[in-house]
């Protein structure tokens, strides 16, 4: 028998598109409101209630586990820090994998070993959801308005599925293999030279310090100059404001170049700048500094060399 629709009825055009995020740091919060921009419902999940707090404030929904932000959603994005997250929201406690409808997509952003990568995609797909292995790049400000760069891979229907949240959130979508993995993996070489060229940055920076320059001056300088890269115009400013708040922590490259590390030497390939980087990273960390912004090498640059740079 027919039913007349009443006013809280929605026909399936109507509907919004519920995205499930998890994970509402730096990252995942400005995925969110670009989602929400775009006009997505968002349903967010993190450990922090004031990151939630702001995704409420902002007209999302919360959600108190993994499990119940995958409830009902079309995509779910998952914007934790690495692999055993990763594996933990889906496949853990109250994870997303039982919870999520079959056919829908899980898109997985955090940083990994390409191998992992894999080995969690073929799990997930083994239930009839599709995995999408999608780590991106571009920062906090980028997140937030829509502009991020996405290196993904997977299936057909995987990258079908996740297309129009993915819209909303990249400038960039990279399509670069039919299978996991293969977006991890370019991931990974753009983490080794990000990792180098903030070390060769702040080493540097705190290089012309020692020198007495004016460091204003420094930046102005080599930024219109050959010797510039992405990486010093957008991290030294922190090292002139002597602010060394986290945008990207000396962490998260202690783990990424750490896997580049294992990748390398289980292919007997050779990479002595990103191993050199790494102990940087890893000394940064040993003296307490591994929760601050990853420019924070040059704090350590100055303390073994005696430079003074700018106070906050």
């Amino acid at each position: 028998m027919e039913r007349m629709m009443t006013a809280g009825d929605q026909s399936p055009s109507d509907r919004k598109s519920v995205v499930g995020v998890i994970g509402l740091g730096s990252m995942g919060g400005g995925m969110a409101t670009a989602l929400m921009r775009a006009g997505f419902e968002v349903v967010g999940c993190d450990v922090s209630s004031e990151l939630v707090g702001k995704l409420i404030a902002a007209g999302g929904r919360s959600a108190g586990s993994p499990a119940e932000a995958a409830s009902g959603a079309d995509v779910v994005i998952s914007v934790v820090v690495n692999a055993a997250q990763t594996e933990s929201v889906l496949f853990g406690e109250n994870g997303a994998a039982s919870a999520m409808r079959p056919g829908t997509v899980f898109v997985s952003c955090a940083t990994m070993s390409p191998e992992i990568a894999r080995q969690l995609g073929a799990r997930l797909e083994a239930t009839g959801r599709h995995y999408l292995d999608a780590p991106i790049s571009g920062g906090a400000a980028r997140a937030a308005q829509g502009e991020l760069t996405v290196l993904a891979s997977g299936s057909a229907a995987a990258f079908d599925a996740a297309r129009p949240a993915l819209d909303a959130m990249a400038a960039r979508l990279y399509e670069l293999g039919d299978a996991p993995g293969t977006g991890a993996a370019f991931k990974m070489i753009n983490q080794l030279l990000a990792g180098v060229h903030i070390a060769a940055a702040c080493e540097a920076m705190t290089f012309a310090a020692k020198q007495n320059l004016d460091l204003a001056k420094v930046y102005e300088v080599i930024t219109a100059s050959a010797g510039n890269s992405w990486m010093f115009e957008n991290r030294m400013p922190h090292v002139l404001a002597g602010d060394y708040r986290p945008l990207s922590a000396i962490e998260i490259f202690v783990k990424d170049l750490g896997i580049i590390q294992d990748m390398a030497r289980s292919e007997r390939y050779p990479a002595p700048l990103a191993a050199a980087a790494l102990q940087m990273y890893l000394a940064a960390a040993g003296v307490g500094m591994g929760k601050d912004d990853d420019a924070s090498l040059a704090r350590l640059y100055a303390q073994l060399s005696g430079a003074t740079l700018p106070e906050s």
